[in-house]
């Protein structure tokens, strides 16, 4: 391939999605292409797709149209779980040239032959049952943090999910070669690892090829902590009968781990937990935070949510609802339920009208916002470090603590990619903390 070919990327979706997207990019830039931003004119757009909600699929043809309105000529390729779910119908998107599945997406490069328009798009895409090998990736470059894939796959049976459909079988990256990558990016000046997978918590099984587990997600996290140059190792999301009281005492006493854990809910109510087959109810919830916020008090605890799930009665979603507000936790992702095909759930009765769902999708994310203030309050008068981004947003510079407040100083670029200590202060009235320099900033490159 010339060195003058020019490839852009657009991800949809999670952070998994952005790990893959770093490393299939990066496959490209060693066959000599140039990678430009997605808002550039380029020969190839590579789109990974996102089909967790209904949302996703839809956003997916105007990312097509505005590539195409960069270069008309551009050949345009689909990957990730809706090009793997619905190959067919991405293919048949006008201006998509090739969609590429599971297993192939880590291939791009050796279906591109010819950078010709096709008439209807190629497609390349396998049984979902041969989605049994693992291919590790990693993202940097992207964003100040680096998301570290460990693990790919579920093996449950969440009758609302695709993702088992679209990733297959649970399956997991060796602890050598997740230690590697670890040091390869602590290598390149990253301050913060996130760690993500479909199902961390699984991590382990699948590790040599085989279903036993090889070793635990405790055993992973121990590791890891003993790796030199990460200055911080974040969990992102964790099934909460899968986060163990050992894995919560050590994080609490780590070198790198930072007391912040996201951990999926779905419903405050048990009635709904069985009919979506999740593999706990409210009481193994409301211990795993009761036992978080007794060990580490200052902890940061993200929650999930779905609302308008088959069956959700005004009743059951209060439940919800009040759960949630009397429980202590800092801010809700929350999901309105759309139905996806070859899922349990489409065929289930009690089906939520989009009103009520939207209406129910709103009072949680109002009492998110209340949860987030409540949380960012309880930590004013805190000595924190922060980890700052790289966006010059309205003339302000923005980072992290370790527990996930989001503060905000005026703009200095020697910030970026620096880790301060702060002391939080006041909140703004976009809801973003203030703070005082604990001592005078010092740049750590």
């Amino acid at each position: 391939m010339s060195t003058q070919k020019k490839v852009a990327f657009y991800t949809l979706g999670c952070k998994l999605n952005f790990s893959e997207t770093s490393t299939i990019a990066r496959n490209f830039q060693n066959e000599g292409f140039d990678r430009v931003e997605f808002e550039e004119k380029a020969d190839i757009y590579v789109i990974n797709t996102c089909s967790v909600t209904d949302n996703a699929d839809k956003r997916f043809k105007s990312i097509v149209k505005n590539a195409l309105k960069k270069n008309e000529n551009a050949f345009l390729i689909a990957i990730g779980c809706y090009a793997q779910l619905k190959p067919e119908e991405l293919a048949a998107v006008d201006g998509v040239d090739m969609v590429l599945g599971a297993t192939e997406k880590f291939k791009v490069t050796d279906y591109i032959n010819d950078l010709s328009k096709n008439e209807m798009g190629e497609v390349h895409s396998c049984e979902i049952e041969e989605a049994d090998f693992y291919v590790g990736s990693y993202s940097i470059g992207d964003r100040t943090r680096a998301f570290l894939k460990v693990q790919d796959g579920c093996d449950y049976k969440c009758t609302y999910c695709t993702i088992p459909l679209a990733r297959g079988i649970s399956r997991s990256d060796e602890l050598q070669n997740v230690l590697k990558n670890a040091k390869e990016i602590s290598e390149k000046g990253i301050k913060e690892i996130v760690l993500t997978g479909v199902n961390i918590g699984d991590y382990g099984k699948g590790e040599f090829g085989n279903k036993k587990h090889e070793h635990t997600f405790f055993e992973l996290v121990q590791a890891l902590d003993t790796v030199n140059g990460i200055h911080r190792l974040r969990i992102s999301s964790i099934e909460p009968n899968l986060l163990t009281n050992e894995t919560i005492d050590f994080v609490s006493k780590s070198n790198s781990f930072v007391p912040h854990f996201h951990i999926p809910l779905q419903s405050g109510s048990d009635v709904l937990l069985k009919l979506m087959k999740r593999r706990y109810l409210k009481e193994t919830y409301t211990n795993r935070v009761e036992v978080i916020k007794k060990t580490m008090p200052n902890a940061c605890i993200g929650v999930d949510v779905i609302v308008g799930f088959p069956g959700e009665t005004d009743e059951l979603f209060l439940e919800t609802y009040n759960y949630l507000n009397e429980l202590d936790i800092s801010y809700l992702h929350v999901f309105t339920y759309s139905e996806r095909p070859n899922t349990e759930a489409v065929e289930m009765e009690g089906v939520v009208s989009k009103k009520t769902r939207t209406k129910r999708s709103k009072m949680l994310r109002g009492l998110s916002v209340k949860k987030r203030r409540a949380f960012y309050e309880s930590q004013l008068g805190n000595k924190l470090t922060v980890l700052f981004e790289s966006e010059n947003k309205e003339g302000f510079i923005h980072g992290f603590t370790e527990n996930y407040v989001k503060v905000k100083t005026p703009w200095n670029p020697e910030l970026v990619n620096t880790l301060q200590e702060i002391k939080l202060t006041k909140i703004d009235e976009d809801g973003i903390v203030r703070f005082n320099w604990i001592k005078e900033p010092k740049f750590i490159l």
